[in-house]
């Protein structure tokens, strides 16, 4: 006599369903968790970072760029991040969000543009463009700034 497939698989037990706990308490507070570059971060970052600066002062307007390249395998051995592409990535992003990693990249962009000048520079603009190629980190900043003009002392009477 033939089974049926159905007669011949073994019977499972349902499990008995735990009732779904009730929130006697809710809190006041909604929680968000937040990911930014370390404080740490900036000073091993910009402490490895290799630094290309070109510029010229043509009149009284200066044009220039500096790149800051920042090899994350440089970083291995203080960083417990991999140091690789997706790291690199991340880094790229939340680099580009924080107000004080654009004022560090701010301050060196305007003393490498002062350095190639040779002259004092009023308000540069700075923009700031990071990247990721591989397990490096790329910061291209753009430099545009006037030359400062001294008030010249009026002559003695």
């Amino acid at each position: 006599m033939a089974t049926s497939r159905r007669a011949r698989r073994p019977r499972l037990e349902r499990l008995a369903r735990k009732p779904m706990a009730m929130a006697r308490r809710v809190s006041l507070f909604e929680r968000e968790v937040t990911v930014r570059l370390a404080p740490a971060a900036l000073e091993l970052l910009h402490g490895v970072a290799r630094v290309l600066s070109e510029g010229e002062l043509s009149g009284d307007a200066y044009t220039g760029s500096t790149m800051l390249t920042v090899d994350l395998r440089r970083t291995a051995d203080r960083v417990s991040d991999p140091p690789d592409g997706a790291t690199a990535q991340r880094a790229a992003l939340l680099y580009a969000a924080d107000d004080r990693c654009r004022d560090h990249a701010r301050r060196v962009a305007v003393k490498e543009a002062r350095r190639i000048a040779g002259c004092d520079l009023v308000v540069p603009g700075v923009d700031l463009e990071s990247r990721a190629r591989g397990h490096e980190l790329h910061l291209s900043l753009n430099v545009e700034a006037q030359r400062e003009r001294r008030a010249s002392p009026s002559p003695a009477r």
